[in-house]
């Protein structure tokens, strides 16, 4: 991506994640970035692009996030809930709630570029926790997924309020997993 490209995606994430989708336009945009119109169409070729590489951008940093987390757990029952410590870190600089969950609502046409992306993040969280259910040996794995995604997402749902969810979420997670984990020293 060239200087001006960086520019542009910058003060989209900015603008789309403060204000919404829907409400920003690209001559608010291009002026946030220093840039022309025509440069921005240059760079992204639509509007539609630029959410998509907006999120995509926003989508590789928490799965490297989230990949850390799982990487920093020595004990696998331990790493199933690892996606919730990298919700604790996120949250913390992104408080106006999920930037996916916000796409999919101000986009719910599937076949649109950046609702694909949105969608594509929420089934790689479930099927990652299911992943890490599987590896701890945990009964049912793939049940206990969807849980953990209703406990996640709804905790980054109920984010902006003045609610401290996410430490009620943490706990209700953890207790889901011990429960469905084998027990320490059976065979």
């Amino acid at each position: 991506m060239t200087a001006a490209g960086r520019r542009i995606a910058a003060a989209a994430e900015e603008l789309f994640y403060g204000r919404g989708i829907t409400a920003v336009g690209v001559d608010l945009i291009a002026e946030h970035s220093g840039v022309t119109k025509r440069t921005l169409y240059n760079q992204f070729g639509s509007k539609d692009r630029l959410v998509a590489v907006y999120l995509g951008e926003r989508d590789r940093r928490w799965r490297a996030l989230v990949r850390a987390a799982v990487d920093a757990c020595d004990d696998p029952v331990e790493a199933v809930t690892a996606p919730f410590e990298a919700l604790r870190t996120w949250s913390a600089t992104n408080t106006r709630g999920c930037a996916f969950i916000n796409a999919l609502a101000e986009l719910p046409d599937p076949a649109h570029p950046a609702h694909r992306v949105a969608a594509d993040q929420k089934l790689w969280l479930l099927g990652l926790f299911e992943r890490l259910a599987t590896a701890a040996a945990c009964a049912s794995p793939a049940a206990l997924a969807t849980r953990l995604l209703l406990l996640h997402e709804g905790a980054l749902a109920t984010q902006p309020l003045p609610l401290d969810t996410l430490a009620e979420s943490v706990g209700l997670a953890r207790e889901l997993v011990r429960a469905s984990a084998p027990s320490p020293g059976a065979a």
